[in-house]
């Protein structure tokens, strides 16, 4: 990976961070993976003598940075790893805005945006960025002939979940029934997503650096929650690509990542089709820090470790940084 050049830290200094905030927890779907990473953030931070502290949610968050201490926020930026729902959608990141607090990852618009997947694609076709074709099922909509339409094999997935949550993988007619069944009760959109089979990638981003490509090999037919989180047996591949195929992926992640509005850090994910082309397919920005994320994988590459790459992602809360 000599080709890729790992910028100097822009301090070395712990103070310059003040007192910092890690949000983790919270009430989403994907509340345990996030008190995972979120502990992990924490110990990585204190390691490096960053006074970091643990607050779980955003009700929390709030009641403290409220109360002030000196006449200030109780807290000099966050660290947010709140996985899912208002971690992620533009909420908090609106909060912490109102409250002047430097926070990581992206923006408002960056964060609403990307939750929203089938959003998120549409930025993309405009952009003239590829993607797997999709069909938007509003609720209540017939899942199973918007199916039909766009034809077999499919995902059907929310279009504002993560961590596979909700996600069906539908090869054919006998596999509807459960697709259709969650769907008479979600509430919300969902999406019908061609199902890509050429292979499966991620790309985290850190600031102006696309890390390299991890190229994802589940033990089982697909990658799903089990896989992600609890299998052992899951092989990630790190640089996935080489020569002008791993350029061409991080070039089109950083892509997918800026046209979405994104800055700081986050994950793109991308699938290939069996004749080698690529398909950006959604943008995490608070992404998993646990034992199995892949961040931390491709970051590793490059010799960060993970406190490092803690530190390079709250150093983007500095002052002056991109």
């Amino acid at each position: 990976m000599s080709t890729i050049t790992v910028p100097t830290l822009r301090t070395t200094d712990a103070a310059a961070f003040g007192r910092v905030a890690v949000l983790f927890g919270g009430v989403s779907a994907e509340r345990e993976v996030s008190l995972n990473s979120g502990a992990n953030v924490l110990e990585a931070l204190r390691s490096r003598g960053v006074d970091a502290h643990g607050v779980d949610g955003i009700p929390a968050l709030v009641e403290q940075l409220a109360a002030k201490k000196f006449d200030r926020p109780a807290f000099d930026r966050v660290f947010n790893i709140l996985h899912g729902g208002d971690g992620e959608n533009g909420v908090l990141q609106g909060l912490l805005q109102s409250f002047a607090v430097p926070y990581t990852g992206p923006g408002v618009l960056g964060s609403a945006l990307t939750m929203d997947k089938i959003r998120t694609k549409q930025v993309w076709l405009s952009e003239g960025l590829p993607t797997a074709r999709f069909v938007r099922l509003p609720a209540g909509a017939d899942v199973a002939a918007a199916v039909r339409t766009l034809g077999f094999p499919v995902f059907i997935k929310p279009s504002a979940e993560g961590s596979s949550v909700g996600v069906f993988r539908v090869m054919g007619e006998d596999d509807l029934a459960p697709a259709v069944e969650f769907a008479r009760t979600y509430e919300h959109e969902l999406l019908a997503e061609q199902l890509v089979s050429g292979g499966e990638y991620t790309v985290g981003i850190l600031g102006d650096l696309a890390l390299p490509s991890v190229k994802i090999v589940p033990p089982g037919e697909w990658y799903d929650y089990h896989a992600k989180y609890i299998s052992d047996d899951t092989q990630y591949i790190c640089p996935g690509l080489s020569g002008d195929d791993e350029a061409e992926i991080r070039r089109l992640a950083m892509a997918g990542f800026r046209s979405a509005g994104c800055s700081g850090w986050g994950r793109v994910d991308v699938m290939r089709h069996a004749d080698g082309r690529f398909a950006l397919m959604e943008v995490n920005t608070a992404p998993g820090m646990t034992s199995h994320s892949l961040v931390p994988k491709a970051a590793s590459q490059l010799g960060i470790d993970f406190a490092e790459l803690c530190w390079r992602i709250l150093e983007q809360t500095l002052e002056g940084s991109a």
